[in-house]
């Protein structure tokens, strides 16, 4: 069972009240280091990437900075993060491609973003989403659990959740829909114990679990 294209309507109406200044949370300089700071943020808290890459892009924020500073200094600047071995690895082939392939800038298209190191379809999107304005959607573990949660979607997969909010978000609010729903997720309808109570869409919320 999901919501009608009005109750949606009303949904996002209402998070797009209660939610000021919906944006990422990832500090960056350029389109670049946004895109790096993603990269990073696999399996890490947004968080801790900020604590490490703040002093970080004082002196590195360019593809070819991250491509002169080769794989074992990236390592050695990223390693208290998640994965430090894999992402050291792919920030420098990225950054070369970059540097190599698209002049140093970082591609505004979905293609040439998902055929760089690293970069998944969700961060392809962020990207996007953040640096160019585009009406996509990023489906991470927030968006997936409050679309599913609230009855926007029914997917089964990232995949189909994103598919199917492209289709039911209204227009008007599609460039931030996703940090919408995903700092919902974060803030209220959290994973083990959702704050229904305080819950602004809770009324529209087909969540059969809700606690009020």
């Amino acid at each position: 069972m999901i919501l009608n294209k009005s109750k949606v309507l009303k949904l996002i109406q209402l998070l797009n009240l209660s939610i000021k200044n919906p944006r990422t949370s990832l500090n960056y300089k350029n389109r670049f280091t946004l895109l790096t700071s993603v990269v990073l943020s696999a399996q890490c808290t947004d968080v801790n990437v900020n604590n490490v890459t703040k002093d970080i892009y004082k002196k590195y924020f360019t593809p070819m900075h991250f491509a002169n500073l080769g794989i074992k200094k990236i390592r050695n600047l990223i390693k208290s993060i998640g994965l430090f071995n894999m992402k050291a690895k792919n920030l420098y082939n990225l950054s070369k491609i970059l540097v190599e392939k698209h002049q140093g800038k970082v591609p505004n298209n979905f293609d040439d973003l998902i055929n760089l190191p690293g970069v998944g379809r969700k961060t392809a999107n962020v990207v996007l989403n953040e640096a160019f304005n585009m009406p996509t959607i990023a489906v991470d573990t927030h968006v997936f659990r409050v679309a599913n949660r609230t009855g926007l979607t029914n997917g089964k997969s990232p995949d189909q959740v994103e598919g199917q909010l492209l289709k039911i978000i209204p227009k008007k609010y599609m460039n931030k829909a996703h940090h919408l729903i995903l700092l919902h997720g974060r803030h209220t309808c959290k994973s083990r114990n959702p704050l229904c109570s305080e819950c602004i869409v809770k009324k529209i919320c087909l969540y059969k679990e809700k606690n009020v």
